[in-house]
């Protein structure tokens, strides 16, 4: 696969990406969800940190872990060109190109947000606020696809969580999220094509 086609794939997820944050950011209020199937929701969160929710703690955290975003950024961006430049599999350089993707989705909202929208919280945002709801390399990401395939009291017998209530699959993610998930498990799962010799 050359360079241009894994860049267009690139682009195209991004573009994906930040179009469907920008609206939901836009027409949804903050938690406010629409059901779509009984195990599968639009539900708008922003999430401060990593995967999960998971936050760095003290001031500055939040930086913290976009700067490392922003290296990481740059260094699979040098994989992806140099396995091109390789003639790597085109399973390896799809893979790339999806994480690559999913990374500056998220850079994006870390990097931007903060200063191009005001606050969900009880209204709707509005894109690029004379009153944003933060600052530089301090923004939310956008996150909105739930499912909540199953909901339930487990089983008592079960040790540590029995008899408690369980989501199975509580966390809510975006394209970008979804973009590293395929990329990681196309290297995973076609691990022999991936870095065949």
């Amino acid at each position: 696969m050359s360079l241009k086609k894994a860049s267009l794939l690139v682009l195209v997820v991004l573009i994906l990406d930040q179009w469907l944050k920008i609206y939901i950011k836009t027409n949804f209020l903050l938690d406010e969800d629409y059901p779509v199937f009984d195990w599968f929701k639009i539900h708008f969160i922003e999430n401060e940190g990593m995967a999960w929710g998971v936050v760095l703690p003290g001031e500055y955290g939040k930086l913290a872990l976009t700067v490392f975003r922003i290296i990481a950024v740059f260094g699979i961006g040098w994989w992806l060109q140099d396995s091109v430049k390789k003639k790597a599999s085109n399973f390896l350089i799809v893979a790339i190109a999806l994480i690559l993707a999913g990374a500056v989705g998220n850079i994006i909202d870390s990097v931007f947000y903060g200063v191009i929208f005001d606050d969900s919280t009880h209204q709707l945002a509005t894109l690029f606020s004379d009153k944003p709801y933060g600052s530089w390399f301090h923004g939310r990401v956008v996150d909105m696809f739930y499912f909540p395939i199953w909901k339930g009291y487990l089983p008592d017998w079960l040790p540590i969580w029995g008899g408690k209530y369980f989501t199975f699959f509580n966390a809510i993610f975006n394209i970008a999220d979804v973009a590293i998930s395929v990329g990681v498990g196309i290297l995973i799962v076609f691990n022999k094509k991936v870095f065949k010799k």
